[in-house]
Protein backbone atom coordinates (compact mmCIF):
# COMPACT_ATOMS: atom_id res chain seq x y z
CA UNK A 1 0.00 0.00 0.00
CA UNK A 2 1.16 3.56 -0.65
CA UNK A 3 0.91 5.66 2.51
CA UNK A 4 1.05 9.45 2.26
CA UNK A 5 1.82 11.99 4.99
CA UNK A 6 1.18 15.59 3.90
CA UNK A 7 2.41 18.59 5.82
CA UNK A 8 -0.23 20.01 8.16
CA UNK A 9 -1.54 23.35 6.88
CA UNK A 10 -3.99 24.33 9.60
CA UNK A 11 -2.91 27.59 11.20
CA UNK A 12 -0.39 27.19 14.02
CA UNK A 13 -0.29 23.41 13.64
CA UNK A 14 3.18 21.95 14.26
CA UNK A 15 2.44 18.24 14.58
CA UNK A 16 3.11 15.59 11.97
CA UNK A 17 1.22 12.31 11.57
CA UNK A 18 4.17 9.91 11.44
CA UNK A 19 7.54 9.41 13.10
CA UNK A 20 10.60 8.04 11.30
CA UNK A 21 10.14 4.79 13.21
CA UNK A 22 6.67 4.55 11.68
CA UNK A 23 8.21 4.80 8.23
CA UNK A 24 10.64 2.03 9.19
CA UNK A 25 7.84 -0.29 10.34
CA UNK A 26 5.71 0.32 7.25
CA UNK A 27 8.52 0.00 4.73
CA UNK A 28 9.79 -3.25 6.19
CA UNK A 29 6.27 -4.63 5.74
CA UNK A 30 6.38 -3.85 2.03
CA UNK A 31 4.61 -0.49 1.96
CA UNK A 32 5.75 2.68 0.23
CA UNK A 33 5.69 5.86 2.34
CA UNK A 34 5.50 9.37 0.86
CA UNK A 35 6.36 12.29 3.17
CA UNK A 36 5.85 15.88 2.07
CA UNK A 37 9.06 17.90 2.32
CA UNK A 38 9.24 19.73 5.65
CA UNK A 39 6.28 17.87 7.17
CA UNK A 40 8.18 17.03 10.35
CA UNK A 41 10.06 20.28 10.93
CA UNK A 42 7.51 21.66 13.40
CA UNK A 43 8.18 18.60 15.57
CA UNK A 44 11.95 18.72 15.14
CA UNK A 45 12.07 15.91 12.55
CA UNK A 46 14.07 16.42 9.36
CA UNK A 47 13.45 15.06 5.88
CA UNK A 48 16.77 13.23 6.18
CA UNK A 49 15.52 11.30 9.21
CA UNK A 50 12.53 10.07 7.22
CA UNK A 51 14.67 9.26 4.16
CA UNK A 52 17.05 7.22 6.30
CA UNK A 53 14.13 4.92 7.16
CA UNK A 54 13.05 4.47 3.55
CA UNK A 55 10.55 7.29 2.95
CA UNK A 56 10.27 9.09 -0.36
CA UNK A 57 10.26 12.87 0.12
CA UNK A 58 7.91 14.64 -2.29
CA UNK A 59 7.67 18.36 -2.90
CA UNK A 60 3.95 18.82 -3.32
CA UNK A 61 0.93 17.70 -1.32
CA UNK A 62 -0.91 17.16 -4.60
CA UNK A 63 1.45 14.30 -5.46
CA UNK A 64 0.70 12.67 -2.13
CA UNK A 65 -3.06 12.89 -2.63
CA UNK A 66 -2.73 11.66 -6.22
CA UNK A 67 -0.61 8.60 -5.38
CA UNK A 68 -1.44 7.49 -1.84
CA UNK A 69 -3.99 4.80 -1.01
CA UNK A 70 -3.95 5.83 2.65
CA UNK A 71 -3.50 9.42 3.85
CA UNK A 72 -2.35 9.87 7.44
CA UNK A 73 -2.90 13.32 8.97
CA UNK A 74 -3.29 15.02 12.32
CA UNK A 75 -6.00 17.58 11.65
CA UNK A 76 -9.09 17.37 9.46
CA UNK A 77 -8.62 18.06 5.74
CA UNK A 78 -8.56 21.79 5.14
CA UNK A 79 -10.66 23.44 2.46
CA UNK A 80 -7.79 23.60 -0.05
CA UNK A 81 -7.29 19.83 0.33
CA UNK A 82 -10.89 18.76 -0.25
CA UNK A 83 -10.71 18.74 -4.04
CA UNK A 84 -7.55 16.59 -3.97
CA UNK A 85 -9.18 13.68 -2.11
CA UNK A 86 -10.00 10.73 -4.39
CA UNK A 87 -12.94 8.31 -4.28
CA UNK A 88 -11.94 5.18 -2.39
CA UNK A 89 -8.98 6.87 -0.68
CA UNK A 90 -8.62 6.19 3.05
CA UNK A 91 -8.13 9.21 5.32
CA UNK A 92 -6.98 8.50 8.86
CA UNK A 93 -6.97 11.61 11.06
CA UNK A 94 -8.95 13.69 13.55
CA UNK A 95 -12.18 14.84 11.88
CA UNK A 96 -14.56 16.08 14.64
CA UNK A 97 -17.36 16.06 12.07
CA UNK A 98 -20.11 17.05 14.51
CA UNK A 99 -18.67 20.55 14.75
CA UNK A 100 -18.50 21.15 10.98
CA UNK A 101 -21.35 20.40 8.60
CA UNK A 102 -19.46 21.78 5.59
CA UNK A 103 -16.55 19.40 6.15
CA UNK A 104 -18.99 16.52 6.63
CA UNK A 105 -20.75 17.24 3.34
CA UNK A 106 -17.43 17.65 1.52
CA UNK A 107 -16.22 14.26 2.71
CA UNK A 108 -19.52 12.62 1.75
CA UNK A 109 -19.13 14.12 -1.72
CA UNK A 110 -15.52 12.91 -1.97
CA UNK A 111 -16.61 9.24 -1.77
CA UNK A 112 -13.55 8.59 0.40
CA UNK A 113 -13.27 6.54 3.59
CA UNK A 114 -12.97 8.80 6.65
CA UNK A 115 -11.50 6.96 9.63
CA UNK A 116 -11.54 9.26 12.65
CA UNK A 117 -9.03 9.00 15.47
CA UNK A 118 -11.52 10.45 17.94
CA UNK A 119 -14.13 7.69 17.59
CA UNK A 120 -11.80 4.68 17.55
CA UNK A 121 -13.06 2.98 20.70
CA UNK A 122 -11.96 -0.14 22.53
CA UNK A 123 -14.42 -2.60 24.13
CA UNK A 124 -13.98 -0.90 27.52
CA UNK A 125 -15.11 2.40 26.01
CA UNK A 126 -11.68 4.00 26.05
CA UNK A 127 -10.52 6.17 23.16
CA UNK A 128 -6.84 5.31 22.66
CA UNK A 129 -6.17 7.77 19.84
CA UNK A 130 -7.94 10.67 21.52
CA UNK A 131 -6.47 10.01 24.96
CA UNK A 132 -2.88 11.21 24.36
CA UNK A 133 -4.02 14.53 22.91
CA UNK A 134 -6.61 14.90 25.68
CA UNK A 135 -3.80 14.45 28.18
CA UNK A 136 -1.80 17.18 26.48
CA UNK A 137 -4.80 19.51 26.18
CA UNK A 138 -5.80 18.96 29.81
CA UNK A 139 -2.35 19.85 31.06
CA UNK A 140 -2.01 22.79 28.69
CA UNK A 141 -5.41 24.17 29.66
CA UNK A 142 -4.18 25.05 33.13
CA UNK A 143 -0.93 26.68 32.05
CA UNK A 144 -2.77 28.69 29.38
CA UNK A 145 -5.51 29.62 31.82
CA UNK A 146 -2.93 30.70 34.39
CA UNK A 147 -1.21 32.88 31.78
CA UNK A 148 -4.39 34.69 30.83
CA UNK A 149 -5.28 35.32 34.47
CA UNK A 150 -2.31 37.68 34.52
CA UNK A 151 -3.18 41.38 34.35
CA UNK A 152 -1.09 42.14 31.22
CA UNK A 153 -3.20 39.47 29.46
CA UNK A 154 -6.40 41.24 30.61
CA UNK A 155 -7.04 38.79 33.44
CA UNK A 156 -7.85 39.38 37.08
CA UNK A 157 -4.21 39.48 38.12
CA UNK A 158 -4.45 36.21 40.05
CA UNK A 159 -1.58 33.82 40.79
CA UNK A 160 -3.02 30.34 40.51
CA UNK A 161 -1.46 29.02 43.72
CA UNK A 162 -1.56 32.20 45.78
CA UNK A 163 1.12 32.77 48.40
CA UNK A 164 1.16 32.42 52.20
CA UNK A 165 -1.49 34.76 53.52
CA UNK A 166 -3.26 35.13 50.16
CA UNK A 167 -5.86 32.64 48.91
CA UNK A 168 -5.16 30.65 45.74
CA UNK A 169 -7.33 30.86 42.64
CA UNK A 170 -10.48 28.79 42.41
CA UNK A 171 -10.41 26.47 39.39
CA UNK A 172 -13.61 24.80 38.18
CA UNK A 173 -13.29 21.86 35.80
CA UNK A 174 -16.46 20.69 34.05
CA UNK A 175 -15.97 17.08 32.97
CA UNK A 176 -14.06 14.34 34.76
CA UNK A 177 -12.69 12.47 31.74
CA UNK A 178 -9.11 12.42 30.50
CA UNK A 179 -8.92 16.18 29.89
CA UNK A 180 -10.53 17.07 33.19
CA UNK A 181 -8.45 14.62 35.20
CA UNK A 182 -5.19 15.90 33.75
CA UNK A 183 -6.26 19.50 34.24
CA UNK A 184 -7.15 18.80 37.87
CA UNK A 185 -3.79 17.19 38.57
CA UNK A 186 -1.87 20.15 37.15
CA UNK A 187 -4.08 22.75 38.86
CA UNK A 188 -3.74 20.89 42.15
CA UNK A 189 0.02 20.82 41.69
CA UNK A 190 -0.07 24.61 41.43
CA UNK A 191 -1.83 24.57 44.82
CA UNK A 192 -5.03 26.05 43.42
CA UNK A 193 -8.43 25.38 45.02
CA UNK A 194 -9.96 22.93 42.52
CA UNK A 195 -13.45 21.59 41.89
CA UNK A 196 -14.09 18.91 39.26
CA UNK A 197 -17.66 18.20 38.12
CA UNK A 198 -19.07 15.14 36.40
CA UNK A 199 -22.40 13.32 36.06
CA UNK A 200 -20.93 9.83 36.51
CA UNK A 201 -20.97 8.93 40.20
CA UNK A 202 -18.60 6.01 39.74
CA UNK A 203 -16.14 8.34 38.06
CA UNK A 204 -16.49 10.83 40.89
CA UNK A 205 -15.76 8.11 43.45
CA UNK A 206 -12.63 7.17 41.49
CA UNK A 207 -11.51 10.79 41.30
CA UNK A 208 -12.14 11.22 45.02
CA UNK A 209 -9.73 8.35 45.66
CA UNK A 210 -6.89 9.54 43.43
CA UNK A 211 -6.99 13.32 43.77
CA UNK A 212 -5.07 15.33 46.38
CA UNK A 213 -6.91 17.10 49.21
CA UNK A 214 -7.20 20.44 47.36
CA UNK A 215 -9.48 18.85 44.71
CA UNK A 216 -13.19 18.55 45.48
CA UNK A 217 -15.37 16.27 43.33
CA UNK A 218 -18.93 17.46 42.73
CA UNK A 219 -21.96 16.13 40.90
CA UNK A 220 -22.60 18.24 37.82
CA UNK A 221 -26.07 19.70 37.43
CA UNK A 222 -27.33 23.09 36.32
CA UNK A 223 -27.35 24.60 39.81
CA UNK A 224 -23.90 23.31 40.71
CA UNK A 225 -22.44 24.67 37.46
CA UNK A 226 -23.96 28.09 38.17
CA UNK A 227 -22.65 28.08 41.74
CA UNK A 228 -19.15 27.13 40.62
CA UNK A 229 -19.08 29.74 37.87
CA UNK A 230 -19.74 32.47 40.42
CA UNK A 231 -16.72 31.33 42.46
CA UNK A 232 -14.33 30.52 39.66
CA UNK A 233 -11.25 32.44 38.58
CA UNK A 234 -10.48 29.82 35.93
CA UNK A 235 -12.92 27.41 34.27
CA UNK A 236 -11.82 24.43 32.20
CA UNK A 237 -14.66 23.15 29.99
CA UNK A 238 -13.82 19.53 29.24
CA UNK A 239 -17.01 17.69 28.27
CA UNK A 240 -16.93 15.03 25.55
CA UNK A 241 -19.69 12.97 23.94
CA UNK A 242 -17.94 10.63 21.53
CA UNK A 243 -18.58 11.67 17.93
CA UNK A 244 -21.36 14.09 18.86
CA UNK A 245 -21.59 17.83 19.33
CA UNK A 246 -20.75 19.07 22.81
CA UNK A 247 -23.72 20.28 24.90
CA UNK A 248 -23.72 24.02 25.59
CA UNK A 249 -23.55 23.93 29.38
CA UNK A 250 -22.53 27.56 29.95
CA UNK A 251 -24.98 30.20 28.75
CA UNK A 252 -24.24 33.83 27.99
CA UNK A 253 -26.30 34.85 31.01
CA UNK A 254 -24.04 32.70 33.20
CA UNK A 255 -21.02 34.78 32.21
CA UNK A 256 -22.62 37.85 33.75
CA UNK A 257 -22.46 36.17 37.16
CA UNK A 258 -18.71 35.50 36.87
CA UNK A 259 -15.89 37.70 38.14
CA UNK A 260 -14.67 40.25 35.58
CA UNK A 261 -11.32 39.13 34.23
CA UNK A 262 -11.91 35.45 34.94
CA UNK A 263 -10.88 32.96 32.26
CA UNK A 264 -12.64 30.07 30.54
CA UNK A 265 -10.63 27.54 28.53
CA UNK A 266 -13.03 25.64 26.26
CA UNK A 267 -11.12 22.46 25.43
CA UNK A 268 -14.23 21.07 23.72
CA UNK A 269 -14.36 23.79 21.06
CA UNK A 270 -13.30 21.35 18.32
CA UNK A 271 -16.53 19.45 19.00
CA UNK A 272 -18.64 22.61 19.05
CA UNK A 273 -17.76 23.96 22.49
CA UNK A 274 -19.32 23.98 25.95
CA UNK A 275 -20.27 27.68 25.84
CA UNK A 276 -22.93 29.54 23.92
CA UNK A 277 -20.31 32.21 23.34
CA UNK A 278 -17.49 29.96 22.12
CA UNK A 279 -15.94 30.34 18.69
CA UNK A 280 -12.69 28.75 17.50
CA UNK A 281 -9.49 30.76 17.91
CA UNK A 282 -5.84 30.14 17.03
CA UNK A 283 -2.55 30.07 18.91
CA UNK A 284 -1.55 33.37 17.33
CA UNK A 285 -4.83 35.00 18.39
CA UNK A 286 -6.09 32.74 21.18
CA UNK A 287 -8.58 34.79 23.21
CA UNK A 288 -11.55 37.08 23.03
CA UNK A 289 -13.74 38.68 25.70
CA UNK A 290 -17.48 38.28 26.18
CA UNK A 291 -19.30 39.75 29.19
CA UNK A 292 -15.89 40.67 30.72
CA UNK A 293 -14.84 37.00 30.73
CA UNK A 294 -11.76 35.92 28.75
CA UNK A 295 -12.45 33.01 26.38
CA UNK A 296 -9.57 30.77 25.28
CA UNK A 297 -10.95 28.59 22.47
CA UNK A 298 -8.00 27.22 20.50
CA UNK A 299 -9.18 24.15 18.60
CA UNK A 300 -5.77 22.51 18.21
CA UNK A 301 -4.16 23.17 21.58
CA UNK A 302 -1.67 20.26 21.40
CA UNK A 303 -0.35 21.64 18.11
CA UNK A 304 1.61 24.28 20.03
CA UNK A 305 3.77 21.62 21.67
CA UNK A 306 4.37 19.79 18.42
CA UNK A 307 7.22 17.55 19.46
CA UNK A 308 5.56 16.23 22.63
CA UNK A 309 2.23 15.84 20.88
CA UNK A 310 3.61 14.17 17.77
CA UNK A 311 5.44 11.50 19.71
CA UNK A 312 2.45 10.89 22.00
CA UNK A 313 0.01 10.66 19.08
CA UNK A 314 2.13 8.54 16.75
CA UNK A 315 2.91 6.04 19.50
CA UNK A 316 -0.85 5.42 19.66
CA UNK A 317 -1.76 5.56 15.96
CA UNK A 318 1.01 3.41 14.42
CA UNK A 319 -0.45 -0.01 15.36
CA UNK A 320 -3.73 0.95 13.67
CA UNK A 321 -1.95 2.29 10.60
CA UNK A 322 -0.18 -1.07 10.33
CA UNK A 323 -3.51 -2.91 10.56
CA UNK A 324 -5.01 -0.76 7.79
CA UNK A 325 -2.04 -1.35 5.49
CA UNK A 326 -1.97 -5.08 6.19
CA UNK A 327 -5.69 -5.77 5.85
CA UNK A 328 -7.09 -2.98 3.71
CA UNK A 329 -10.13 -1.06 4.89
CA UNK A 330 -12.88 -3.59 4.16
CA UNK A 331 -11.15 -6.46 5.93
CA UNK A 332 -9.92 -4.19 8.72
CA UNK A 333 -13.39 -2.93 9.62
CA UNK A 334 -14.79 -6.45 9.36
CA UNK A 335 -12.25 -7.91 11.77
CA UNK A 336 -11.47 -4.94 14.03
CA UNK A 337 -14.42 -3.37 15.84
CA UNK A 338 -12.43 -0.27 16.87
CA UNK A 339 -11.71 0.56 13.22
CA UNK A 340 -15.36 -0.02 12.35
CA UNK A 341 -16.36 2.47 15.05
CA UNK A 342 -13.73 4.89 13.77
CA UNK A 343 -15.10 4.89 10.23
CA UNK A 344 -17.44 7.90 10.20
CA UNK A 345 -18.02 8.23 6.44
CA UNK A 346 -17.50 5.59 3.77
CA UNK A 347 -18.31 5.66 0.05
CA UNK A 348 -20.57 8.67 0.46
CA UNK A 349 -22.53 7.23 3.40
CA UNK A 350 -22.49 8.47 7.00
CA UNK A 351 -21.55 5.43 9.06
CA UNK A 352 -21.38 7.09 12.48
CA UNK A 353 -24.76 7.48 14.15
CA UNK A 354 -23.85 10.52 16.27
CA UNK A 355 -22.64 12.44 13.20
CA UNK A 356 -25.76 11.50 11.24
CA UNK A 357 -28.04 12.62 14.07
CA UNK A 358 -26.18 15.91 14.51
CA UNK A 359 -26.95 16.97 10.94
CA UNK A 360 -30.16 14.96 10.39
CA UNK A 361 -28.48 12.84 7.74
CA UNK A 362 -29.20 9.25 6.80
CA UNK A 363 -27.23 6.79 8.93
CA UNK A 364 -25.98 3.64 7.24
CA UNK A 365 -23.96 1.32 9.50
CA UNK A 366 -21.04 -0.58 8.11
CA UNK A 367 -21.75 -4.26 7.55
Amino acid sequence: MIVGVPKEIKKDEYRVAMLPVGVHELVRRGNEVLIEAGAGLGSGLSDQQYQAEGATIVRSPREIFERADLIIKVKEPQRSEWSQIRPGQILFTYFHFAADRELTEAMIKSQSHCVAYETLSLPDGSLPLLTPMSEVAGRMSVQEGARFLEKPQMGRGILLGGVPGVAPAHVTIIGGGVVGTNAAKIAAGFKADVSILDINLDRLRYLEDIMPPNVNVLYSDRHMIQEELRKADLVIAAVLITGAKTPRLIKRADLKTMKPGSVIVDVAVDQGGCLETSRPTTHSDPVFIEEEVIHYCVGNMPGAVGRTSTFALCNATLPWVIKLTKLGLDQAVASELPLRLATNISRGKVTNQAVAETFNLNYQPLV
